[in-house]
């Protein structure tokens, strides 16, 4: 029996190709946020889905994180996908008046509409393939998306790698309900809330990684909505959660943050 894969919808977004390179016989199914999909795995109407997570231009997905810290899941894997941005529409450069996108394709691509198309109207979508969708409907309609869809789409490449930097890359975290076993190869990810911000409370809850040499591969803040100046960290560490020296770290932190969960400790990319 095929596993269902939830992804972004609709059919030709990025999340559906990095779901396809992990299960390329999966049975995927199309959800209209990244939230939705989270939940879906949490409710078991998903065996796992696939969210991105950060992309090297625009950093973190923050709607992602904040489901992975609401919702009871797990990431159990990681994959990271080049992405290479196209322009694709009916008509010619010259025909184009809006140019749709995810707000995350826009912003990766922001350079390029300056300098092609400053005049142009930028509109955001649900997702790149909702983009290449509505862009059927008029000539001076254009949209920024993976340029098989444009064969789905009936669209024509008008531009292509549109992004502002060859290394785009966006890592996509596989989420699923049950954890994996350590393979040796691991990274864990971490929030963290620190309830009162005493001086020296993050360098603290830092130093106990430090004098273990456990190294930290990403460090970001973000708001907890309970307040200004109110923050959650979400911290990727190498390591897997039941390794000793990272069962000791925790261990200690915990004595000193309101909140420490887990994320996921997962196979890192190379493994999965």
């Amino acid at each position: 029996m095929k596993r269902a894969v939830g992804v972004l919808g609709p059919e030709g977004t990025f999340s559906e190709k990095a779901a396809k390179r992990l299960m390329p016989d999966g049975d995927i199914r199309y959800f209209r946020d990244f939230e939705e999909v989270i939940a879906a795995v949490e409710s078991g109407d998903l065996d796992i889905g696939v969210v991105p997570l950060e992309n090297s231009l625009e950093g973190s997905v923050g709607q992602t994180l904040d489901s992975l810290l609401g919702r009871d899941v797990q990431i159990i894997g990681e994959i990271n996908l080049r992405v290479r941005h196209c322009l694709l529409g009916l008509g010619s450069p010259g025909e184009v008046k809006v140019i749709l996108s995810h707000p995350q394709a826009l912003a990766q691509c922001r350079g390029y509409l300056k300098r092609r198309f400053p005049e142009a109207e930028l509109r955001t979508t649900g997702s790149t393939s909702h983009a290449a969708r509505l862009a059927q409907e008029f000539s001076e309609m254009a949209a920024i998306a993976d340029a098989e869809a444009a064969e789905r789409y009936g669209l024509a490449v008008i531009d292509r790698n549109v992004q502002d930097s060859d290394e785009n890359v966006t890592r996509f975290a596989v989420v699923g309900r049950v954890a994996p076993e350590p393979t040796g190869f691991d990274k864990t990810s971490l929030a963290i809330y620190l309830e009162r911000a005493e001086a020296g409370a993050l360098w603290e809850v830092l130093g106990e990684f430090a004098i273990r040499n456990i190294n930290l591969t990403k460090i970001e803040s973000r708001p907890s909505k309970m307040g200004l100046g109110d923050y959650y960290f979400f911290i990727d560490l190498e390591g897997h959660v039941s390794d000793p020296l990272v069962e000791e770290a925790l261990a200690r932190i915990k004595k000193r943050a309101a909140i420490t969960k887990v994320l996921g400790s997962y196979p890192r990319t190379g493994s999965f």
